[in-house]
C-alpha cells in the first residue's frame, strides 16, 4: 500500500473541493491510501471515502516555525508516508515541505496558477478565458507522482428521493453576495411553490435567516442547527441548491446535488465552479468587461457600483430552477 500524506489547512470550500478528487483518484488507484491533514471540524467531508485517513488539527496548536516542525515530526512518526502532497502552497505548508525534503521524502505541490489568475482579474485585460479547474490542479499533484487520474466531472447523486430547494444567500465577501433584499425576494417567490431551506453559519447569518423563516411561509432555517454530516445529508436530499460562489456549492457537489450558483466579482473562469456542476446553472452578468476583478471576491468594486451583483435579476435564477 502506497501512503500519501496530503495537507490543505485553509478555507472550507477549498478543502471540500479535494473530496471528489480523492474519491475518483482512490477508485482508480485502490492500492493507495491518503492521510488528509486539515482543520479538525472538516472531518465529515471525508467520512465516506475508503482509504482516506483524516488527521484533524487545530492550527493554533502549531503556531510559528517550532509549531510546524512539531507537526511535521508527529505526522512522520504516525504515518511514515511514501509521498507528500502539498495541496495548499502557503507559508505553513512550505515549511512542512522543506522539512520533509530534508528527510529525503518526495514532495509534490499544487500549481495554483497565480500569474494566470492575476492576469484574469486585471480589469484592463479584455481577453479572458477559462483557466484550469482547481479540481484538475489537485489531480495534477497525484499525476506528477506517476499515478493515472481521470476525473469524470460528473455529479453522483446520493439518493433519488429529492425534494425541496436549498438556499445559501451568504458568502464570506461582499463581492460574491447577491444583495440581501434580492435574496429575500427570491426566497419569497420560490416558497410559493416549494419548501425552501436556508443554509448559513455565524451569529449574524443565523439571526437574518431566523427572521426570514418567520416572515416567509414554507421556509425553514437550518443555519446553526445541523452538524456538518447532517448538513451534507440534508443537501443530498434537495432537488436543487441555490448558492453564491461559496462553500455550499462545493458541499452540493460532494453529495451529487445540482447547484445554481450566483457569481459577482468572481467568475467560473478562475476554476472554482463546483465539481460536476453545469455551466448552464451559472448566474452572472456576462457583458461586464471588468469581471472578474477578484479571485476570492475580497476586493472593493473598481467601478464603485457593484454592477456585477446589482444587475442580476431574480428572474434569471428562477428560470433556471
Amino acid at each position: 500500500m502506497t501512503r500519501i500524506l496530503a495537507y490543505r489547512f485553509s478555507a472550507f470550500g477549498d478543502v471540500a473541493m479535494t473530496v471528489p478528487v480523492f474519491r475518483e483518484f482512490l477508485e482508480q488507484n485502490p492500492n493507495v491510501e491518503i492521510i488528509m491533514v486539515s482543520r479538525k471540524n472538516f472531518e465529515s467531508l471525508f467520512s465516506d471515502i475508503p482509504n482516506v485517513i483524516f488527521h484533524g488539527i487545530d492550527v493554533d496548536d502549531y503556531k510559528g516555525f517550532l509549531g510546524v516542525r512539531r507537526l511535521a515530526k508527529e505526522l512522520l512518526n504516525l504515518y511514515n508516508p511514501n509521498y507528500i502532497a502539498d495541496l495548499h502552497d502557503v507559508i505553513r505548508s512550505k515549511i512542512l515541505d522543506k522539512i520533509y525534503i530534508r528527510k529525503g521524502l518526495k514532495v509534490f505541490k499544487i500549481n495554483k496558477g497565480k500569474e494566470e489568475k492575476e492576469n484574469l482579474t486585471n480589469v484592463w485585460n479584455l481577453d479572458k478565458f477559462q483557466l484550469k479547474k482547481t479540481t484538475e490542479r489537485y489531480a495534477d499533484v497525484f499525476r506528477e507522482m506517476g499515478f493515472t487520474v481521470k476525473l469524470s466531472h460528473q455529479l453522483r447523486p446520493k439518493t433519488t428521493q429529492k425534494k425541496g430547494i436549498g438556499f445559501a444567500p451568504f458568502a464570506q465577501h461582499k463581492g460574491k453576495m447577491l444583495p440581501l433584499e434580492k435574496s429575500f425576494e427570491l426566497a419569497k417567490i420560490l416558497a410559493e411553490k416549494n419548501t425552501v431551506y436556508f443554509f448559513g453559519g455565524g451569529k449574524k447569518e443565523m439571526e437574518t435567516l431566523e427572521k426570514w423563516e418567520q416572515q416567509i411561509p414554507n421556509t425553514q432555517s437550518l443555519a446553526g442547527k445541523l452538524s456538518l454530516s447532517e448538513e451534507l445529508n440534508k443537501i443530498s436530499e434537495l432537488e436543487v441548491m441555490i448558492s453564491m460562489d461559496s462553500a455550499n456549492m462545493h458541499l452540493a457537489s460532494i453529495v451529487g446535488t445540482r447547484c445554481i450558483s450566483v457569481w459577482g466579482s468572481t467568475h467560473p473562469f478562475a476554476g472554482f465552479l463546483g465539481f460536476g456542476q453545469s455551466e448552464n446553472d451559472v448566474v452572472q452578468i456576462k457583458d461586464l468587461s471588468c469581471r472578474p476583478c477578484s479571485v476570492f471576491g475580497d476586493k472593493e468594486c473598481f467601478r464603485g457600483d457593484w454592477a456585477c451583483l446589482e444587475e442580476i435579476r431574480i428572474q434569471q435564477i428562477i428560470e433556471k430552477v
